[in-house]
């Protein structure tokens, strides 16, 4: 007898748990490699830079076989700008920054002492930040430098590979996809994800120029310590939409508040004016034809972002958020929904049937 041979159904049942523990390990070896991951759509969205960089050599009349290591050229060029930018012309205004932080942490504490209702909320606000991974991933750069510096050199050299023939990697990942519609669904999903970050990048360069140099105008006008640097890390935070721009304005409002009510007014002037002029002037005008994400939906991803992916994944947040957005509407909506949507407006929502007229 053989009554311990499984039979065509209990195949089938081990063959899908097998496949549910494959799946299971996939899962788990993608959590513990989250880190892995992010640097590594860094060094795509890199590639991403340095190839639009390149095509806009081949327009201007470069050779194809120069443009790309023009493009890199310049990217290492502007990456060696911005470290003697900040070690050597705004090295002193940064160093003022980073030692009067305590300063004002302790401020900004003693204010909020003042009120049970802000006592409460400072408190709370200082847990939620001190348990989450963003913070302990920026008391481990603080720490382990070397770390952050390695990480960096893996991002820049993976960038420079990847864009020096990227048609290999696109074309490994349509051999994992079934031939036929299948596979020409996603080579038009991923050709949509790459036009959209190379506008939506230069969307950012045009809206981090402009924020660093309102900011730093108008602190300076207003009497801010550093409004250098200040404006730099004000336009540099852009990339982070919301979070960003937040998280930049704290240290000018507590440099303000050192020099006087009167300058700490007009830095609070100062953004609130470069915000509405980029709400509402100069963010529709440059991603009017680029991709429109709610401003709720952004926030609150970026966020979530933040939270799984930690520092190195808040910092690429708002490009990872672009990719997902793309890849839902090309493939879900476009493809499997089989709506016509405008890539750059979104869905229109289901019209209500009108009320049929009672019966007579």
């Amino acid at each position: 007898m053989k009554r311990l041979v499984p039979d065509d159904a209990d195949a089938r049942f081990i063959r899908r748990v097998l496949i549910l523990l494959a799946l299971g390990g996939v899962v788990v070896a993608l959590v513990r490699a989250a880190d892995l991951l992010i640097l590594t759509f860094g060094a795509v969205l890199g590639a991403v830079v340095i190839r639009a960089i390149g095509d806009r050599y081949l327009q201007l009349g470069l050779a194809r076989r120069w443009s790309v290591p023009a493009a890199m050229a310049t990217v290492l060029a502007a990456i060696a700008f911005l470290v003697w930018l900040f070690a050597v012309q705004f090295g002193p205004q940064i160093e003022a920054l980073v030692r009067s932080i305590p300063q004002l942490v302790a401020r900004l504490e003693g204010w909020a002492q003042r009120s049970p209702v802000t006592a409460k909320l400072y408190d709370a606000a200082e847990a939620a930040f001190a348990g989450s991974r963003v913070a302990r991933d920026a008391g481990g750069f603080a720490l382990g430098s070397a770390e952050l510096l390695l990480n960096t050199l893996l991002l820049l050299v993976g960038a420079l590979f990847i864009a020096a023939d990227p048609g290999v990697y696109l074309r490994g990942a349509l051999l994992l996809v079934p031939k036929g519609r299948q596979r020409d669904a996603v080579a038009d999903a991923l050709a949509d994800v790459g036009t959209t970050l190379r506008l939506w990048l230069r969307t950012q360069i045009i809206l981090m120029t402009s924020m660093g140099l309102l900011v730093g105008l108008g602190l300076w006008i207003a009497g801010v310590p550093s409004p250098a640097a200040l404006g730099l890390l004000a336009g540099l935070s852009e990339f982070i939409p919301y979070v960003g721009p937040t998280a930049a304005m704290l240290p000018a409002l507590g440099l303000a508040a050192t020099a006087g009510t009167g300058t700490l007014i007009g830095c609070l002037l100062t953004f609130a004016g470069v915000r509405i002029i980029q709400t509402n002037f100069l963010t529709p005008f440059v991603q009017s034809r680029v991709i429109a994400i709610p401003p709720a939906v952004t926030l609150f991803a970026i966020i979530g972002i933040g939270f799984v992916f930690g520092l190195f994944g808040l910092f690429f947040s708002a490009a990872l958020l672009v990719v997902i957005f793309t890849l839902v509407r090309s493939v879900y909506l476009r493809e499997v929904l089989g709506e016509e949507i405008d890539p750059r407006q979104p869905p229109d929502l289901p019209s209500e049937p009108p009320p049929s007229e009672p019966a007579s």
